[in-house]
């Protein structure tokens, strides 16, 4: 058993439409480097030209945000499970009252 990372529904199209995939790694940053070495259409959606994870994308281990944790350095073990979660960005819009 490896670690499972949950893939949202708007990167699914660069791993064969699933909705989960299992890797191995001892961190988080392991385990992202074997998606994208799987994946490695994934890797421009995940990481800026600078290898960082895009500032849209936050990251979760077991439910917990791996920004208060070591972030990528985060250790994982057989079982645990990372997910991706894109930042939802919306807008005002203006109302109009007669």
């Amino acid at each position: 058993m490896g670690v499972v990372i949950e893939i949202p529904s708007a990167l699914k199209q660069y791993v064969n439409d699933q909705d989960e995939v299992e890797v191995s790694g001892n961190s988080v940053e392991e385990a992202f480097g074997a998606l994208v070495s799987e994946y490695t259409e994934l890797k421009d959606n995940l990481f800026d030209e600078n290898g960082k994870i895009r500032s849209f994308i936050n990251v979760y281990l077991n439910d917990d945000d791996i920004r208060y944790a070591d972030g990528l350095k985060s250790e994982v073990q057989d079982g645990d499970s990372i997910q991706i979660v894109p930042s939802v960005a919306g807008g005002c819009s203006t109302v109009k009252y007669s």
